[in-house]
């Protein structure tokens, strides 16, 4: 059954790795707040050390990690085996946002594959590492990727993603902002 980790094995990096799809959880410290699980795809995800991940995130209908990372840096990422054994895989740590304008966008961007609509990198330090069985969890054949959300962004082009971020992507559904209303405060 389930172990706890303080770091990321090889073996485990080599889980993550093969997955298609991992989901992202955050949540406000809000009392009322809502609670946020996003399923992130494409090849976004990268492996600095075995303390610490990072993924690409692209322009979506909302931004609510960006704003509960700003407000209280909590996150879990979740990763299951739908193809051979079963497994699953959470990652507990600190995140943080990094924007194209930051130093260390210049930095990181370069290790990914800089797909139309990136809005950010989100940045984890992982403090716990824990597997469960993933017994429930069904069997499923991969298929491919959607391109749906990079033709959108592709369509949009720079100045359309810049104003729909503006207008959906500065706060979040509890009106916490995310680091992006900095940007448009400013310009």
């Amino acid at each position: 059954m389930g172990k706890v980790f303080e770091t990321m094995s090889d073996e485990l990096q080599a889980f993550i790795r093969k997955q298609h799809l991992f989901f992202v959880g955050t949540a406000p410290l809000l009392a009322d707040g809502h609670v946020n699980l996003s399923p992130k795809g494409l090849d976004c995800l990268r492996i600095f050390s075995p303390t610490q991940v990072g993924y690409l995130d692209l322009t979506g209908s909302g931004n609510e990690t960006s704003a509960h990372l700003q407000e209280n840096g909590r996150i879990t990422l979740m990763f299951c085996a739908f193809e051979g054994a079963p497994n699953i895989v959470r990652l507990y740590g600190i995140g943080r946002t990094i924007l194209p304008e930051s130093s260390q966008w210049d930095e990181l961007s370069p290790k990914f594959n800089l797909y139309p609509g990136a809005r950010q990198i989100i940045l984890a330090d992982i403090s716990r590492v824990q597997t469960s069985c993933g017994y429930a969890v069904p069997l499923m054949s991969y298929i491919d990727e959607r391109d749906t959300l990079l033709k959108w962004a592709e369509h949009q082009g720079d100045d359309g993603l810049a104003t729909y971020q503006k207008n959906k992507n500065v706060c979040s559904i509890d009106d916490l902002p995310t680091p992006l209303a900095e940007r448009f405060t400013t310009t």
